[in-house]
């Protein structure tokens, strides 16, 4: 098992794929749930840019903005003490240039304390990755169902099915690890796929939606939680309800108010 005291690194996350011990990530949005997610023993703590649409209401991620995911990668950085805080670059801070995306990945880690950033895409982002690699900017890629690129893919799709594009895939794999990528999201990809990748690659891969070969699981922390009931999807486990929890707080605390129970002598100053 990996020591529980020690901060996760990069090295430490491919020892972990080398000795075969599941890797374990959550989406973490704030200072208060970093410090649950990282107590509990998560490795990685994702500050996605489904924030954009899981906190701030958005249809998807691509309205998600550079200060949006530097405001939340900072809060959850100050809550975390052994787990990696990977930051995702949203839509349009990467893809324009390779001048652009390392002004901004640089910015990312000098304003957050981050440990690393995600880059969404294959072959046409591995310069990039590459490029911040080489300046000392470690990077998460991502792969199968690419959400900055929903329009494009036709929707919240399975992707690799077919032969052709299950080839492109691993093509789009070995791409980023030999331009420096140290692990690979493979999201909504057939379980034999992910399989075939994940022994294909020296670096770890997280899956979500691609089966249990992956090397490590990554979900959205609220969907997990049971927080978030607009959201269903076949991969999501729930270990929680708690939004069923927070409405029966809420309206015992509305209750007890109105009925003048709330707040009682033992929650009172008496002088």
């Amino acid at each position: 098992m990996a020591d529980e005291r020690k901060p996760v690194t990069v090295h430490e996350l491919l020892s972990m794929k080398q000795r075969g011990e599941r890797i374990v990530v959550l989406t973490c949005y704030d200072t208060l749930f970093a410090r649950l997610l990282d107590g509990a023993g998560v490795d990685i703590l994702l500050v996605g840019d489904s924030v954009n649409q899981v906190l701030a209401g958005a249809d998807s991620t691509l309205s998600a903005t550079l200060d949006q995911m530097i405001y939340h990668t900072r809060i959850v950085r100050r809550g975390a003490t052994r787990a990696m805080v990977v930051c995702d670059m949203p839509f349009l801070t990467y893809q324009v240039s390779r001048e652009d995306a390392i002004r901004n990945a640089g910015r990312v880690m000098q304003q957050t304390g981050c440990q690393a950033v995600k880059l969404e895409g294959g072959a046409p982002i591995a310069e990039t990755t590459r490029a911040l690699v080489e300046i000392g900017i470690p990077v998460m890629g991502h792969l199968g169902l690419t959400p900055q690129s929903v329009h494009a893919l036709g929707g919240y799709r399975v992707q690799g099915r077919d032969e052709q594009s299950a080839g492109r895939l691993k093509a789009d794999a070995a791409a980023l690890e030999q331009a420096g990528a140290f692990a690979i999201v493979l999201e909504l990809v057939p379980a034999p796929l992910a399989s075939q990748i994940t022994k294909a690659l020296t670096i770890p891969t997280i899956g979500i939606g691609a089966g249990p070969a992956c090397d490590g699981q990554v979900l959205v922390l609220p969907d997990m939680l049971g927080l978030n009931e607009q959201f269903t999807a076949k991969f999501v486990k729930r270990y929680a309800a708690l939004a069923e929890d927070v409405r029966e707080a809420v309206t015992l605390y509305a209750a007890e108010v109105r009925e003048g129970r709330y707040p009682g002598p033992e929650h009172s100053f008496p002088k």
